[in-house]
């Protein structure tokens, strides 16, 4: 194995050529094998760093069990705020220190005092640029003293802030906590973008793995006439498999140290990546040390397995190579076992992960391995398919009978430089067909909400005379056309907490807006209801409700009954395009005041086609109470992992395809090589150059559009196979027009490249030899 090392890299200029090649295969390769292996820790880290800082859930949805720290020296109060500009989330948390040794947020020298902030550099770099002028005024009650270092941010784009503030407290949802930290489940995936996530992992592991084979296969054939040259001296068949192997580990792992230099160097742009509307910072973007340890063994082994698997059809004998001078014809039965065993893994698991909720295991492995071994069966099936189908052609001109001879001859390393494409296409298609048809569950489209309002905010219960200060001053933002606002509470049957309904508390003219109440004046009770005429009875006129406390186990429990005076109306959709049916209510009806945990519900409409408003109107929300934060409606996605699973297969689709167009050129490049002293000769006897340019062409399209056809049926097969698991349908047959057209599109562009050297090598002097 020494010597075949040195012959790797002291043998010439064609052997230090072919190591080469295999060392830039490989390493492009395992550094792909290096990103996908890092997803994982990298969003373990960031998990971590959300962990870090938390201090559990504050404000309206915070957990009623959950009790406060005891106030003390080492405690202090926050509140956690959101808002967001330009809809990018600005997150911040409000601080009151109870004493001097309060608790610090991760990254944070010093607690900010009512009035004074902390900030993340990139909201420093915000705030300071013209682009950021609305958003100042937005803490023009406060002045920066510091910023936020590394290790409390998510990512290196993070707007974040920390400030003092004396205007929380339990009212407001405040917290008081003793420590940072609170170690709180990541929000679970549900079942289907479970099996979406494995399957684009099996997408883009399986053509890599196949690449890597194939560059270990660079050069074969100068490697075979070494070999036997050196039976010529008296190796045996031993030696020359030993000698083999450490030619194939030497390139591997050159290529090892070539893709962990090109993983290093490529996860400095990790910045740029985004995740849940945050950068990555590149010192999370690290395999763990098993993987990393898996990858280091693997492909060696891998790398040698593939060198002596090679020779097991040739002949090394001291008088020179013989290459099967009667090949077998390729078997089918074995490779449709191969799909065969994949359909069924796949099978038993149809259905089931549309009826499991989110955070339920899918068996993943069985759904990776169905997935692989279908895709593994189409590399299987394309080599005999490309065999069968140019064993019966026959004519046609020149050009073409040479291209058709050459793959009748040996159509195995055509099949070889194309499986990589073929694989990375079908798996392409399966994801994209799988993607069109489960998209709805995730997106929510802005046609599918209520046009009349375009902002929403929640803040906490004001009384009539604040509620209606606080619409008057959104009504006067500048872009604002319209604005209401009400109180809200989920009430329940005095002792029925199975049935439940709401109560909105506002005057008049904001039930007007809400529901068709005809004449109303204050102290009026209505009964709104939509498509269920039984919900409104079930709370009719006499009916004795109560709400309960959430959080306050001193706040009294508020009693009311129904008046027989309610009227029932018809509601109309509000700003989230859901009817308010239930008990709508004047303020003198029912004392918002004392109604438990009530919360106040703001709309805004602004002006179509005006950004600005919108972050005007934030700036309004933020004047009246720094916790209330405003919202637009529109276009909201309803999974965030959805946009993450699907920016991750464009980013590993875009590098696969470079991958496997980069060994497809060398591959090809290789071949020609190989036969330039016959290119040399046809051309030397008369043979135009054309005839023999469209000749390499029909050599490589000939494949190419075998391999599409085998693409296109296991992409669709496999498609339709995972969305049977998620009891969706194909919404779109012919979604993978753009991928096949791409996969095309990427052969040409290589025959292109390869014209060049094919001129080059027919000229006379590629007919001179050693």
């Amino acid at each position: 194995m020494r010597f075949g090392a040195r012959y790797a890299v002291a043998g010439g200029r064609e052997g230090l050529l072919r190591t080469t090649l295999t060392a830039v295969g490989v390493g492009l390769g395992v550094a792909l094998l290096l990103l996908v292996a890092s997803v994982p820790s990298t969003l373990a880290a960031r998990h971590a760093r959300e962990t870090a800082r938390s201090v559990g859930v504050t404000g309206e949805f915070r957990d009623p069990a959950e009790r406060d720290a005891r106030p003390g020296p080492g405690t202090l109060l926050y509140q956690e705020v959101r808002t967001d500009f330009r809809d990018k989330p600005v997150t911040g948390g409000l601080l009151t220190a109870d004493g001097p040794d309060a608790p610090r947020p991760p990254g944070v020298d010093r607690l900010p005092e009512p009035g004074e902030m902390v900030v993340s550099p990139a909201l420093a770099g915000l705030l300071a640029s013209d682009r950021g002028a609305l958003l100042r005024d937005r803490f023009a009650a406060y002045r920066t003293v510091g910023t936020i270092g590394d290790a409390g941010l998510v990512g290196p784009d993070e707007l974040l802030y920390y400030a003092g503030s004396d205007r929380i407290g339990p009212a407001t949802g405040a917290k008081r906590v003793d420590r940072f930290g609170h170690d709180e489940p990541d929000q679970p995936m549900s079942p289907v973008l479970i099996v979406l996530t494995v399957l684009t992992c099996v997408v883009l592991l399986t053509p890599v793995a196949v690449f890597i084979g194939t560059s270990v296969r660079f050069g074969g054939a100068g490697r075979d006439r070494r070999l036997a040259a050196l039976r010529l001296i008296g190796a045996d068949l031993r030696t020359v498999r030993r000698i083999a192997a450490g030619e194939a580990l030497t390139g591997a792992v050159l290529g090892l140290g070539a893709g962990a230099a090109l993983f290093l160097w490529l996860r400095t742009y990790a910045r740029d990546l985004t995740i849940r509307d945050t950068g990555v910072f590149p010192s999370d973007v690290l395999p763990t040390p098993w993987t990393m340890a898996l990858i280091t063994v693997a492909v060696p082994v891998c790398a040698v397995a593939v060198a002596l698997f090679t020779l097991r059809g040739v002949a090394v004998e001291p008088l020179g190579v013989v290459r099967g001078a009667a090949p077998r014809r390729r078997r089918l039965w074995w490779r449709l076992l191969v799909p065969a065993l994949g359909a069924a893994l796949l099978t038993p698991a149809f259905g089931r992960a549309a009826g499991e909720l989110p955070g339920v295991p899918m068996d993943a492995w069985q759904v990776a391995t169905g997935a692989a071994l279908l895709l593994l069966g189409v590399t299987a099936l394309l080599p005999w398919a490309v065999e069968a189908f140019v064993a019966r052609l026959r004519g046609g001109p020149p050009s073409w009978q040479l291209a058709v001879r050459r793959l009748q001859l040996n159509s195995g390393p055509a099949a070889r430089a194309i499986s990589g494409i073929t694989v990375a296409v079908a798996g392409a298609i399966a994801v994209q067909t799988v993607f069109t048809g489960v998209r709805g569950d995730f997106d929510t489209s802005p046609e599918a909400l209520a046009t009349h309002s375009q902002l929403v905010g929640s803040h906490t219960v004001g009384s009539p005379r604040q509620v209606h200060d606080w619409v008057d001053r959104l009504r006067r933002t500048p872009g604002v056309r319209a604005a209401d606002g009400y109180v809200e509470r989920y009430i329940e049957k005095d002792g029925e907490p199975d049935t439940v309904t709401s109560v909105v508390i506002g005057d008049c003219a904001t039930l007007a807006e809400l529901a068709d109440i005809g004449s109303c004046r204050d102290g009026d009770v209505f009964l709104g209801r939509s498509e269920d005429p039984g919900h409104a009875d079930a709370f009719g006129p006499g009916t004795k409700v109560v709400a309960d406390p959430y959080t306050d186990d001193a706040a009294r429990p508020y009693r009311w009954t129904v008046p027989d005076s309610a009227r029932v109306v018809r509601t109309r959709p509000g700003p989230t395009g859901e009817h308010p049916d239930g008990v709508l209510a004047t303020p003198s009806a029912v004392d918002a005041s004392v109604l438990p945990d009530a919360r106040t519900r703001l709309s805004v409409r602004t002006e179509p086609g005006d950004p600005d408003a919108i972050e005007r109107v934030r700036n309004t929300a933020a004047g009246i109470h720094p916790t209330l934060r405003i919202e637009r409606l529109g276009g909201v996605v309803k999974d965030d992992n959805y946009p993450l699973v699907h920016r991750g297969l464009l980013l590993g689709a875009a590098g696969m395809l470079a991958l496997i167009g980069a060994s497809l050129l060398v591959t090809t490049l290789e071949q020609l090589r190989e036969r330039r002293r016959m290119l040399a000769a046809l051309v030397a006897v008369g043979t135009p150059r054309r005839t023999l340019a469209w000749s390499v062409l029909w050599q490589t399209a000939i494949p190419v559009l075998l391999g599409m056809a085998v693409a296109m049926a296991g992409g669709l097969g496999l498609g339709w196979a995972v969305l049977r698991l998620t009891d969706a349908r194909v919404a779109d047959w012919w979604a993978f027009l753009p991928v096949t057209g791409a996969g095309v599109g990427l052969i040409g562009l290589v025959t292109l490249a390869t014209l060049p050297a094919l001129l080059r090598m027919t000229r006379p002097e590629g007919l001179r030899t050693e």
